[in-house]
């Protein structure tokens, strides 16, 4: 697996549920992604319950937080269906079925997507919500911000002028 393909794949998993598969991979996610290490060096000496009580604090609580990349967009409207309707074409069309608890345009489904494929154009489609998300999370005050700190890094950066 390519270098980026690990790095988003760890990025999914340090913004899923902390559950126990987690805590016993944080060895791994340290060393495959040094981009991460402030993060998964927080996950390493904070208490397993600690770590999930403060993800629900961060995530499930209300949408200031959201990990759902269409919100950030559509909000809770009509318009959001179609976006979700179009995450799974884009799904299909490289030939992945979602198949996951959550809707599909979830970060981490999203980041995992990336990985698989090499495909990085949702994510540079969402750079916007990501950054606002990065900074919501930054004002929060928690180490989750690093997560998406390195996430927004390695898209490329927005054009700043009209094209001839």
């Amino acid at each position: 697996m390519p270098s980026d393909a690990v790095f988003y794949q760890a990025a999914a998993l340090c913004l899923t549920y902390p559950d126990d598969d987690f805590v016993a991979r944080l060895p791994l996610l340290r060393e495959a992604a040094p981009q991460l290490r402030e993060f998964t060096d927080h996950a390493t000496v904070t208490p397993p319950q600690e770590l999930a009580a403060h993800y629900v604090q961060v995530f499930d609580f209300r949408n200031r937080h959201s990990l759902y990349l269409s919100w950030w967009r559509d909000g809770d409207t009509r318009r959001r269906g179609t976006s979700l309707v179009r995450f799974q074409d884009i799904y299909k069309a490289y030939g992945m079925e979602f198949t996951g608890e959550e809707l599909p345009d979830f970060l981490p489904a999203v980041l995992e997507f990336t990985a698989r494929t090499g495909n990085t154009d949702l994510l540079t489609e969402h750079r916007d919500c990501l950054a606002r998300l990065r900074c919501r999370l930054s004002d929060f005050g928690t180490p989750y911000a690093s997560v998406l700190d390195a996430v927004c890094a390695t898209l490329p950066t927005a054009p700043t002028g009209i094209r001839p």
